[in-house]
Parts: structure tokens; C-alpha cells; sequence
């Protein structure tokens, strides 16, 4: 696994679904911030109103039926027990158009207290973490009044999931992966 993850990444295919003009910007300020590295990448935000998703289903389904020219070596989405109705129906709709790919659940810490037991573990390097919280926090600068939005959610999360894998950096990012074969 760790030479998978040392190869070069080619392309980045990264879309949001729901925005307003504030939540629009703050999605483009996240790719820009934490996709930096890349220098082929493929940014779309797409303008459903949040939080409606389900209703809009034709049009989301439309779009993924288009993606499918796509083919990417993994695939990252919402964690499959995410309580937010557009979270799971973006979830559903991954495992649906990608059957064959490998697909990488993320968790998102929220009120709806949907964090479960995650399967794959990726070691974070403090750098990496500081970088995470802080782009988080300078990007995403809608939720800043939520209370579970701040600093000590994120670290906490990253140091439990360090804890339960034995990471040496005492910090991980946790996921979910149902099926992962080996070629």
C-alpha cells in the first residue's frame, strides 16, 4: 500500500455539488488550497441548492452518468453512514457509477454524531495536520459558527484515529474502504 500511495498522482477530478455564491468560493479556496501541489487538476463546483440533493435527483444522476468517461485509480467520497441526506445520496451514487474503482469513504465530524469504525488508516505527519486544521479553518469560513467547527474537533478526531491505528506520529486520517482488491 505505501508504494500505491508514493506514485505520482496524474489527475485530479474534484467536485463539489451544492454552493451559493459564499459557499462557491469557499469550495474553490479548498481545492486551490489543498490540491496546491497538483499541476493537473479538474475543479467543478456545481450550483444545487444544499441540503436538497434527493430532490434534484435526475439532474445529480444525470451529471454522474457523465463522469463515468472518467476513470480514476481511487475515488474519494462521503462515508456511506453520513447523515446529511446530500452526503449519502453523493455516497450512493459513487458506489453506483463506479462499481469497479476503488472508492475511499471520508468522515466528517458533525451534530449528527455519524462517526463509526473506520478500516484504513493513513498516518499524518504534524505538518500535515497543521496544514489540514488551518486550511480548514481559513477555507470554510461559513462554519465558523457552528461549535463543533474549531481546532480541538479536528485534532481530537486526528489524534483518536492516530491512536487506534498505533500511529508513530500519534496523528491519522480515517476511512472507509468496503472493497479493495489487489492486481
Amino acid at each position: 500500500m505505501r508504494l500505491m500511495m508514493e506514485q505520482k498522482i496524474k489527475e485530479i477530478y474534484w467536485v463539489v455539488f451544492t454552493s451559493n455564491p459564499e459557499r462557491k468560493k469557499e469550495a474553490l479556496n479548498s481545492a486551490f488550497y489543498f490540491l496546491s501541489d497538483f499541476t493537473s487538476k479538474r475543479i467543478e463546483v456545481k450550483d444545487l441548492k444544499d441540503g436538497f440533493l434527493p430532490y434534484q435527483g435526475v439532474e445529480v444522476k444525470n451529471y454522474f452518468e457523465e463522469m463515468k468517461e472518467f476513470n480514476p485509480d481511487v475515488i474519494f467520497t462521503h462515508s456511506h453512514g453520513d447523515m446529511h441526506q446530500d452526503h449519502r445520496m453523493i455516497n450512493e451514487l459513487t458506489w453506483n457509477t463506479f462499481r469497479n474503482h476503488l472508492i475511499v469513504e471520508y468522515e466528517i465530524p458533525k451534530y449528527d454524531a455519524d462517526l463509526s469504525h473506520p478500516n484504513f488508516f493513513v498516518p499524518l505527519e504534524a505538518a500535515v495536520v497543521k496544514k489540514k486544521i488551518h486550511g480548514l479553518q481559513t477555507c470554510f469560513t461559513s462554519q465558523t459558527n457552528k461549535q463543533w467547527f474549531d481546532e480541538a474537533t479536528f485534532t481530537a478526531l486526528l489524534r483518536l484515529r492516530g491512536l487506534e491505528c498505533a500511529s508513530e506520529t500519534k496523528f491519522a486520517e480515517a476511512f472507509h474502504v468496503r472493497k479493495l482488491t489487489m492486481d
